[in-house]
């Protein structure tokens, strides 16, 4: 796996994976970015967002589940002090669904984030503390 991140102006930056897809991600004007793309901690949250969601609806399609939408919602703190390392990060799944099973739902998020979501156990591993939850929305 392959990223390129290029400079564009003060705090923008211009990063490609090696997929080649692109992404635009800036800093705050206070920082002497113009807010024209997401910052890069931002950046860390949606691929763990990404990553653990990919999961979870794999997993319940495998299930048979009768999924018709899967939000991720993500809240973070980061450490007061340099470097601002996130310490605490919350992901809320809202799944919405017909007939959905409460226990399969469950278990597709406990396996995401304890076997599969890369991204998820990475930062675990360095210290994060990463919680789940769900609620289910019928459809």
């Amino acid at each position: 796996m392959k990223a390129r991140i290029k400079w564009v102006e003060n705090a923008t930056f211009i990063g490609e994976a090696g997929s080649g897809h692109a992404v635009v991600m800036d800093g705050p004007p206070e920082s002497g970015g113009r807010n024209l793309g997401v910052r890069p901690m931002e950046m860390l949250l949606l691929g763990l967002g990404g990553c653990t969601s990919f999961d979870v609806m794999h997993i319940l399609k495998k299930s048979r589940q009768q999924v018709s939408d899967c939000v991720a919602e993500i809240e973070a703190e980061r450490a007061e002090s340099d470097p601002k390392v996130f310490t605490r990060i919350h992901v809320h799944f809202v799944v919405q669904g017909h007939s959905l099973d409460k226990d399969k739902v469950a278990r597709a998020i406990e396996l995401s984030a304890e076997k599969y979501c890369s991204a998820s156990i990475m930062l675990g591993n360095a210290g994060v503390a990463i919680s789940h939850d769900f609620e289910i929305v019928v459809s």
